[in-house]
């Protein structure tokens, strides 16, 4: 027993030294020519290997180095480097008949540059096509038995890419995007048939990329072409630090994608979710509370860099919009045309989602009931998007704020009380949106409780509010009567309607009060126009209230505008003790 134990442990040990000797036998580097030209034809590149070695234990050979030339348009840097490249073979084949059949490449530690010109050509659209054949039409004169121009018939088993880098840019810059922890895994791997692949990388600022499926064959005019049957997955994508938005105006935003991505003759089509968390769109903004989905639908021509967005769905909780339009890449930038209807939209589902536009509820208000109606079109590149439409609010309620008690300086003038909560039936504004602020043109607010606010403004990227607005009070908005006296002091503007046009109750319906609002959407100051107030009463307010026409146009004829300013502007100064 001891004996047969002994002659296995020889022999293991006589197989194992001939392993180990072998490779120092077989001069294997008089394969690097061979390796070097069938790579080269096959892709269409120059392919040049470091120094050879042979692991008969691992069936294996290894280059140190690995270097894949560039297509000429794009420069002369090397397309691809690695620092080693293994390729698994058949032993014995190698050994008795100097055949090699390759079984497995592995690609350590890749380094891969992707650029793209101005017309939206990239450098590897040439792998495999016309520069292949052009290529390999030396290496067909060489061997008789092969077809010029032809694709040379290459199978590889499996195919990895281990810890490699890519690097994405243009030519038109020296901006580029750094991809790291690059795997790609493909089985089968032929230039003439499709194949499995799986790809995955770590995205910058901590996102992850990974793709899943079928592609080929290898489109022999342009690799781009390729037609491709996949499962796309993108999660914690940063926009802020890939430059799809603009970082100098500080917006940004955390991007999830799971689509089925399919190519076939040149088109590109995809099909799933897009999710868009911690959204900031204008500068000056603040991240948005709630996420922005979309259920995707997209065609993209390859050649022509142009897609359509198919009617897609737009949500913010339970509130839906309708999304449609097309798109073009144009060298670095995508420019959009996008169409946005919204019908009846929850406000209080929306309002979560507001800071990313730039736009914060009063301090302790929020939306608690009304619907929100958009029509809106998003233009421009996607870093710098515009949106031009209207937008409307309708039987909303903003619980927590009270106008009345906001607008002390204006109050003091009409004796204005508009409760704790303001009602909105109405809310409607032209609207141009862009990354560094927004403008409200035609705002128009019908508030039962005060009457009808119009006017215009802008909100700048510090989030600081500069409007011009006129008040015009209803006959039910909550005013206090002017005092029998004709005082200043109760009834604010009423008792002064009161002294300067014998006016008593009723005096303020129609009275219009222009104002600005200044500070911030947060803490919006209301800052009354004593000027423009007091030359609408003389011109407008005074003519018919009060006593007789006569009597009032009388009066209004012999007052002092003056006087009345003085009075109005008394109002906002303090006693004296």
């Amino acid at each position: 027993m001891n004996r047969t134990v002994r002659i296995l442990l020889i022999i293991v040990g006589v197989i194992f030294l001939i392993l180990l000797v072998a490779p120092l036998l077989i001069p294997v580097n008089q394969f690097r020519p061979t390796i070097e030209e069938k790579a080269t034809a096959a892709l269409g590149r120059k392919v040049q290997l470091g120094d050879l070695s042979l692991s008969l234990i691992f069936g294996s050979l290894t280059a140190e180095n690995l270097s894949i030339g560039e297509d000429p348009k794009f420069g002369t840097a090397p397309f691809l480097t690695a620092k080693s490249l293994k390729v698994g073979v058949e032993i014995f084949p190698l050994i008795f008949s100097k055949t090699l059949n390759v079984t497995g490449v592995t690609i350590d530690t890749p380094q891969v540059t992707l650029l793209h010109d101005r017309n939206g050509q990239w450098n590897y659209s040439s792998i495999g096509g016309a520069s292949a054949k052009a290529t390999a039409k030396p290496a067909a004169a060489a061997t008789p038995a092969a077809t010029p121009g032809a694709v040379p018939e290459v199978t590889v088993s499996k195919l990895e890419l281990k810890n490699g880098t890519i690097t994405i840019g243009s030519t038109t810059s020296q901006k580029r995007s750094t991809y790291d922890h690059l795997d790609v895994t493909a089985s089968n791997v032929s230039l003439t048939t499709k194949f499995p692949v799986s790809v995955s990388a770590d995205l910058p600022a901590g996102g992850k990329f990974k793709l899943d499926g079928n592609i080929g064959p290898i489109d022999q005019t342009d690799a781009a072409l390729t037609p491709v049957d996949a499962k796309l997955n993108i999660s914690g994508l940063n926009l802020a630090a890939t430059g799809l938005l603009d970082p100098s105006l500080g917006l940004g935003g955390i991007l999830d994608l799971d689509t089925a991505l399919a190519s076939q003759g040149g088109e590109a089509e995809t099909k799933g979710t897009v999710k868009l968390s911690k959204a900031l769109l204008i500068a000056g903004g603040s991240p948005s509370g709630v996420p922005l989905t979309v259920d995707i639908h997209t065609k993209y021509n390859l050649q022509k860099n142009t897609g359509v967005l198919e009617p897609s769905t737009l949500k913010i909780g339970s509130a839906a919009a309708h999304l449609s339009g097309t798109y073009e890449t144009q060298g670095e930038e995508t420019q959009v045309n996008l169409k946005l209807d919204a019908k009846d939209m929850p406000a209080k589902d929306l309002q979560a989602f507001l800071p990313a536009l730039g736009i914060n509820l009063p301090t302790g208000a929020s939306l608690e009931t009304g619907t929100l109606n958009a029509d809106l079109t998003l233009t421009g590149p996607v870093n710098k998007l515009v949106t031009n439409g209207n937008v409307g609010l309708f039987n909303g309620k903003l619980v927590g704020f009270d106008l009345g008690s906001k607008t002390k300086e204006i109050s003091a003038l009409t004796g204005l009380k508009t409760g704790k909560d303001l009602e909105i039936e109405k809310l409607t504004t032209d609207l141009h949106m862009a990354p560094d602020g927004l403008k409200a043109d035609n705002f128009l607010a019908v508030l039962p409780a005060l009457g009808q606010l119009t006017g215009a403004g802008t909100l700048d990227s510090k989030n600081t509010l500069d409007f011009k607005m006129l008040a015009t009070l209803s006959k039910d908005a909550g005013v206090a009567e002017a005092p029998a006296s004709g005082g200043a002091g109760g009834g604010g503007l009423g008792g002064i309607l009161g002294k300067v046009a014998g006016g008593g109750g009723g005096c303020n319906s129609g009275l219009k009060v222009p104002f600005q609002i200044k500070g911030t959407t947060a803490d919006p100051k209301f800052v009354p126009d004593v000027g423009g107030l007091a030359k609408d009463l003389f011109k407008s307010e005074f003519g018919g209230c009060g006593g007789s026409s006569a009597s009032s146009t009388t009066k209004a004829q012999t007052q002092n505008p003056a006087d009345a300013v003085s009075s109005i502007g008394g109002l906002f100064k303090k006693k004296k003790p």
